[in-house]
C-alpha cells in the first residue's frame, strides 16, 4: 500500500462558514462541493479537509449527530510569528496567543466559526531548547 494523501473529515453545522475560514485564512482551495459538503486541499504537506454538515447521510448512522468538538487540527510550520501576525491582522480568532514552551515548542491556535481548533506549532532546533524558555 502507498498512501497518496491524508484527509480529515470534520462534521460541522455550517459548511460554508468553515470552508470560507479555511480558504480565506489558511490557504486551502475547494476542489469539490455540494449541499452540505466541501473538500479542501492546499497542495503542500497539509492534510486535506472534508467538511460535512451534521446529519449528512454520508456519515455513518451513529456519527451523524456529533459535532467535530474536541478535535484539534495541528500544523507544524515555519515562520510561526509572521503567521500569527498575519492571521491576527486578517481577523482570525486567535484563541491561544503565541507562546514558547520550555521543551522547544512555539505555538498558537485559532478557532473557526464552527469551533474547529487549528493549532500551529514550530519546533526549536535541539540546541535551542531551554534557551529563552522564560520568553
Amino acid at each position: 500500500m502507498r498512501i497518496t494523501v491524508s484527509t480529515v473529515s470534520l462534521t460541522v453545522d455550517d459548511v460554508t462558514a468553515s470552508r470560507r475560514f479555511f480558504t480565506t485564512h489558511l490557504g486551502y482551495e475547494e476542489i469539490a462541493a455540494a449541499d452540505g459538503f466541501a473538500s479542501l486541499t492546499r497542495g503542500d504537506a497539509a492534510v486535506d479537509i472534508v467538511l460535512l454538515r451534521r446529519g449528512a447521510e454520508a456519515l455513518p448512522a451513529g456519527r451523524r449527530g456529533p459535532h467535530a468538538a474536541g478535535a484539534v487540527l495541528a500544523f507544524t510550520v515555519t515562520g510561526i510569528e509572521d503567521e500569527e501576525r498575519r492571521l491576527r491582522e486578517r481577523g482570525a480568532a486567535i484563541t491561544l496567543p503565541l507562546r514558547k514552551e520550555p521543551w522547544g515548542e512555539t505555538l498558537f491556535q485559532v478557532t473557526d466559526p464552527n469551533g474547529i481548533v487549528v493549532r500551529f506549532v514550530e519546533w526549536a532546533a535541539p540546541e535551542e531548547v531551554g534557551e529563552g524558555a522564560d520568553a
